[in-house]
């Protein structure tokens, strides 16, 4: 169980840390590590962790992007198939029912702005950097980095950041709201390891039913996606977890979900 030659896992009581672990290559993403991601979103459900912490050994980057010298060895009509398989492993991190929270320090580049907009939120550290390079080599993001980049920070900051190719401080991600958070470089996975407890210390139930909501309902008209919350909130309502979380806070006691 979770033996990888790309990745790490290590798991603390219920909040479990992933690690992309290339850091000569600065983490950059190759098939092995797209294969292994996808053994770890298969293996991990299985698993007692109710929060998951992303990050890139190193202190240069959190990962850097594609592994350039892989892709440039495809043939030309291998695009499609490419940029298919990487949003597919992407939208296997985003459809997970545990949250992910990003730790990212250093680089944070291509496809690796994409993975990381693939996760539940980022907290960047203060020194970090950000952008999506693709245009500066003839290509463009294509594991769904420019669709969930727009639906963060809109039609004009994509834009901006697509087309220049530029990278940007973690101050703009945190301004445009790509970072939900940003500290101290050696307080990042402090943070982030705290935060994960908290949430994995909530009901698992109700995680996975507020994921839906946001991650279904971002797509969704505004009263469509009423519906859907409503739907959602029905289903948590009648779950075994509303009524010991209800019972709990009126008993002055920590709820036992798990």
């Amino acid at each position: 169980m979770m033996n990888f030659n790309t990745l790490t896992f290590e798991q603390i009581d219920r909040v479990g840390v992933l690690t992309i672990n290339r850091p000569k290559a600065m983490n950059a993403l190759n098939a092995e590590v797209m294969s292994e991601l996808t053994a770890f979103c298969e293996q991990v459900v299985d698993l007692n962790v109710g929060c998951i912490v992303l990050t890139g050994a190193g202190e240069k980057a959190f990962v850097a992007g594609a592994d350039i010298k892989e892709m440039a060895a495809r043939l030309p009509e291998d695009g499609l198939q490419v940029a298919q398989e990487g949003q597919e492993v992407f939208r296997k991190i985003e459809q997970l029912p545990i949250p992910v929270i990003v730790a990212a320090n250093g680089y944070i580049l291509g496809g690796g702005l994409e993975m990381a907009l693939a996760c539940d939120y980022i907290v960047m550290s203060n020194t970090a950097k950000f952008g999506a390079p693709e245009v500066a080599l003839g290509i463009l993001p294509g594991f769904g980095g420019s669709q969930r980049l727009l639906r963060c920070v809109g039609k004009s900051v994509t834009s901006l950041i697509c087309l220049t190719g530029d990278i940007f401080t973690a101050q703009q991600a945190l301004q445009w709201g790509v970072a939900a958070e940003l500290v101290e470089p050696d307080q990042l996975m402090e943070h982030c390891l705290k935060q994960a407890a908290v949430i994995a210390s909530r009901s698992p139930n109700s995680l996975r039913l507020v994921k839906r909501a946001i991650y279904e309902g971002d797509d969704l008209p505004q009263r469509e996606a009423e519906d859907l919350e409503a739907r959602l909130f029905a289903q948590a309502f009648a779950s075994e977890h509303r009524t010991e979380g209800l019972n709990a806070f009126i008993e002055k006691r920590d709820p036992k979900f798990f």
